[in-house]
């Protein structure tokens, strides 16, 4: 990092004065230079002065980061929607309004997530998403492809998924998606332990599609057995599966044990007490978990009543439950508040914290060559935060967006 060389075009941006959180280490009170939207170059305060002075001022925009952290942008997973709009039922101008919400709140990339619906509605998404994806630029966060949570689920775990849309899972469908949207979904959800669950999961993991468990019983063994066969997966660790007990490990033991299952985690405080997401953390280690929002249509709107997946939701407190039943139904949260609470109040470190909410997610994407860490080369994803961990700014590909 000690040789300098840049490239000053109308189109840069020089950020410095901050803590950088890079692939490899933190650069503190570092700098940070991308051009054209990609990162250039980056270094420290012994370098600083032999950067700045290569500028030229005219057509370089600086950045004092006044002792804040610079982060590479967070890549949700596990997100429903936002701010009063849905991925089940939105069209275009609905879906710039979930990516420019989240993206304002440090997200960017995505994955549109579904609910357990009848396959005519998930095929709507789907052709909706992908031709989204076919547009000249997506203005916002970047929606990456789909997650299909469901509807190959278990009923006695269903959380707020609609049960009256559960089935058992269907390889012909899997034929008919992929065959017909290509590339656009990149992940599913499925209880490993229903009939034909394992087949699935084996066709899955050949059409380059992540197969994830959740809203399951599965025993230990039996998410042994689907890991053989390609699962990688865990949505929402804790929520709506079998837990840990100690003569049968259960869906919950197998998760935390088993290296090859990347874990979600819902980091808001009222899914998962934060002792349970340090435990996480302890278990998983910084490569083995991730942060989501699971967020709802709700989130960014306050309190009331809302919809998810045909059932009605309230919104109390910033706490979203179904209407009948109490459970939990997703979420209001933002990626900038789950990074927060896991650095605030579990006790992860920024660093981690960080990767958790970025690099993991692109090396599960398989597009960590591409997006997901601060290095040069890669692109210009960069977030400042405050010294209080509060998001101050937000770059997506080079372009600023808040």
């Amino acid at each position: 990092m000690n040789t300098i060389t840049l490239n000053t075009n109308p189109k840069t941006t020089f950020l410095y004065n901050a803590n950088i959180v890079t692939a490899d280490t933190t650069l503190m009170n570092g700098w940070i230079y991308w051009v054209d939207g990609r990162i250039e170059a980056m270094g420290t305060q012994a370098t600083f002065e032999a950067a700045f002075g290569k500028l030229n001022d005219a057509l370089t925009e600086k950045i004092d980061g006044a002792g804040g952290w610079v982060l590479p942008g967070f890549i949700d997973v596990h997100v429903h929607g936002g701010y009063g709009h849905d991925f089940m039922d939105a069209d275009a101008a609905e879906l710039d309004i979930i990516t420019r919400f989240h993206a304002m709140h440090g997200t960017s990339t995505m994955l549109a997530t579904t609910v357990t619906a009848p396959k005519t509605e998930l095929d709507l998404v789907l052709k909706r998403v992908t031709a989204y994806r076919k547009q000249a630029a997506m203005p916002f966060a970047q929606i990456l492809g789909v997650h299909l949570e469901g509807p190959f689920i278990s009923d006695q775990w269903c959380g707020a998924q609609n049960p009256s849309h559960i089935v058992a899972p269907q390889l012909a469908w899997l034929a008919d998606w992929t065959d017909r949207f290509p590339g656009t979904i990149r992940m599913q959800t499925l209880a490993p332990e229903t009939e034909g669950a394992l087949a699935y999961i084996t066709a899955l993991t050949q059409q380059g599609i992540i197969a994830a468990l959740g809203h399951t019983d599965a025993t230990y063994a039996q998410v042994e057995a689907a890991v053989q066969h390609g699962l990688s997966h865990a949505v929402h660790t804790f929520n709506a599966m079998r837990g840990l007990h100690h003569r049968e490990p259960g869906t919950v033991g197998a998760v935390m044990g088993n290296p090859a299952i990347m874990a979600e985690v819902i980091a808001d405080g009222h899914h998962v007490h934060p002792a349970a997401i340090s435990l996480l953390a302890q278990a998983k280690g910084p490569e083995g978990m991730l942060l989501i929002t699971d967020a709802m249509s709700a989130a960014g709107l306050g309190d009331g009543e809302f919809e998810l997946g045909g059932l009605s939701v309230i919104v109390r407190d910033g706490v979203a439950r179904l209407k009948e039943g109490d459970s939990l139904a997703g979420s209001t949260l933002t990626m900038i508040a789950a990074l927060r609470f896991a650095v605030l109040n579990a006790g992860i470190r920024i660093e981690h914290a960080s990767r958790m909410a970025s690099a993991n997610p692109a090396r599960q994407l398989g597009i960590e060559g591409t997006t997901g860490s601060l290095m040069p080369g890669l692109q210009a994803d960069v977030l400042l935060l405050n010294a209080q961990l509060e998001l101050e700014h937000v770059w997506i590909g080079g372009r600023s967006i808040r």
